[in-house]
């Protein structure tokens, strides 16, 4: 029997770890792993066309199972290319590892062709990341690796010279059990008995969540019920807290719609539950603040506090259910739902202009139908730009859907990539790729590995012709748009050539079909709708720094437009506020 190199080694601890899939891009520095892969029928080597699309597919194959995943570049340029989505991946702690090949070891620090120090670069955008520098080395670093990477939710990075993953593996090299969950973090008595204290004294109580609350949706609504409190969320806390929420004001931020903002700053105290939210100009400087996270480097960061809990947001609900005292005044809530019924009912009167006949088509119009035509259980991945506003206004979780996008890294290009990876975890899952234009065309290439793979992902592109979020930002400043305009072509003739689905759509009555068409075909497919560039109303009074930096100071809604089924569930919320 022939004796193990090091990279079947590095694989088979992949394996072990739970690795289903290495995304990647072949190279010489990389090839001794693609071949372990190769004979390892454990796992896949996903070829992609570039190794950016290689980081994002793997941090949204991790957010989807929540289980560790993997990406691979070769040595130099091919490893660089994995950076911005690695970035997204750490920023949205996705538990990824990845494995930057290097130039043979004899040559580091010698300026070889193609040489970079990826164990620096990566620094930054990784919990973990260094350089195999033996082959004995490498079962103990790449273990400590993933636990890095699965212990901390968030990026790994392994640097591994092509000529030691070439070598002979070590004999008997023990192996260590692996970290392939996190646990969950119960806060300390005496925080729970200051908080217990700071609600039971509080007349009026919001509470605003995140992504933190991804599994805490039941203790959630319990304890908003007891203690009369509205429920307002962040863009990231959308999917997992915003459906079946008889307390929903909406959603806070620039993107943000209802009465969020107005429960966040009219209550005695706020209580932030799992959100790392950036934007700090949206949240109060005058009310009591708590703030629950299960990353302790997050509290307090956005705003001042009052009191720090350092603990899981399930785990520390169900501590103070039971103790805190039932509030039986429920004035504050239901003039907050009020607040964001109204506040609903004004924005869609924007929304009601002929938009069935307008053309070019109202992205607004596009958006509803898709979120009435997706399966119940469809994966959305959003670009970032425009298509975040769509997606934050008109796409309804519902506790089985999953919305996933840049929402932290806020990065370009970002949604064909996660639908490859999204795909990759479920092929008869409806996953849906809501991409503008230029997000698309800048990473167009991986549409072929659609093709490749025959990925039956739904690529909805709103193609504008533009790049509408920066067009906004210099009209907001007072500049005339400029370097804004693309020239796209046919997209759904493009999509054809490649070998998949394709159709364009530039009328409003042609749109469901076209939709419908799209699901129901088998394979990978393109909806090219042409969108009205001019889709936005600009309030007249709004600063750049508003539309710039993400940070608004009043209540205003900045983007009209709409806000689909999510008024449905405003007037269901406010009909059932009680009435004396």
């Amino acid at each position: 029997m022939a004796k193990q190199n090091v990279a079947e080694q590095f694989v088979d601890i992949l394996v072990r770890a739970g690795v289903k899939r290495l995304y990647g891009v072949v190279g010489d520095s990389l090839n001794p792993v693609v071949d372990a892969v190769r004979r390892n029928a454990a796992i896949d080597w996903i070829h992609v066309r570039h190794e950016e699309t290689a980081a994002f597919a793997a941090g949204a194959e991790a957010q989807i199972t929540g289980r560790l995943a993997a990406c691979a570049g070769s040595c130099g340029p091919g490893n660089l290319h994995l950076i911005n989505g690695l970035y997204d991946a750490h920023r949205s702690m996705a538990p990824v590892l990845a494995l930057a090949s290097h130039i043979p070891s004899s040559e580091i620090g010698l300026g070889y062709f193609q040489e970079t120090h990826p164990d620096r670069l990566f620094a930054e955008c990784s919990h973990y990341s260094e350089l195999i520098s033996s082959p004995k080395q490498m079962p103990r670093l790449l273990d400590t690796a993933i636990q890095n990477a699965v212990g901390r939710s968030g990026v790994s990075v392994v640097a591994l010279p092509g000529d030691i993953a070439d070598e002979p593996a070590p004999e008997k090299a023990a192996e260590t059990a692996i970290v392939t969950s996190r646990p969950t973090v119960r806060p300390g008595d005496a925080e729970i008995d200051r908080l217990v204290k700071m609600i039971d004294e509080a007349g009026k109580v919001t509470l605003f969540c995140g992504s933190g609350t991804a599994g805490a949706h039941a203790e959630v609504m319990e304890f908003a019920g007891r203690i009369k409190s509205p429920v307002g969320h962040a863009l990231r806390g959308k999917e997992f807290i915003q459906y079946d929420n008889p307390y929903d004001v909406g959603m806070s931020g620039l993107l943000g719609y209802g009465a969020a903002y107005e429960a966040t700053h009219e209550c005695d105290l706020l209580i932030l539950l799992g959100t790392d939210f950036p934007y700090n100009a949206f949240l109060p400087t005058d009310v009591k603040i708590a703030q629950v996270d299960v990353r302790p480097e997050n509290l307090g960061r956005r705003s001042r506090l009052d009191l720090a809990v350092w603990g899981d947001v399930r785990e520390t609900l169900r501590c103070l259910i039971p103790r805190v005292k039932e509030k039986k005044n429920r004035r504050f809530l239901d003039r907050m739902l009020k607040k964001h019924a109204d506040a609903l009912e004004g924005v869609v009167k924007a929304y009601t202009r002929k938009v069935d006949k307008h053309v070019p088509i109202h992205p607004e119009y596009v958006a509803a139908v898709l979120d009435e035509v997706a399966d119940d259980d469809a994966v959305f991945t959003i670009d970032t730009g425009m298509c975040n506003v769509w997606g934050a206004r008109y796409i309804s979780p519902n506790g089985r859907r999953r919305i996933i996008g840049s929402f932290s890294h806020g990065s370009m290009a970002n949604a064909l990539p996660m639908a490859i990876g999204a795909q990759f975890t479920d092929r008869g899952r409806q996953v849906v790729s809501m991409s503008g234009d230029g997000g698309f065309s800048m990473l167009m290439g991986d549409f072929l590995t659609l093709v490749q793979y025959d990925l039956p992902v739904k690529v909805v592109l709103f193609n504008n012709s533009s790049l509408g979020m920066v067009e906004l930002e210099m009209l907001v400043a007072g500049l005339p748009s400029y370097g804004t305009a693309n020239t796209n072509p046919d997209f759904a003739a493009v999509a054809r050539a490649c070998g998949a689905h394709g159709v364009r759509v530039e009328r409003p009555k042609d749109l469901p079909g076209a939709l419908k068409d799209a699901f129901r075909h088998k394979g990978p497919a393109l909806v090219d709708v042409v969108t009205d560039p001019n889709a936005l109303s600009i309030p007249p009074k709004i600063s750049a720094e508003m539309v710039t930096g993400f940070a608004l100071s009043a209540s205003k809604i900045v983007l009209e437009g709409g806000v689909g089924r999510m008024l449905q569930m405003a007037r269901s919320n406010l009909r059932n506020v009680p009435r004396p």
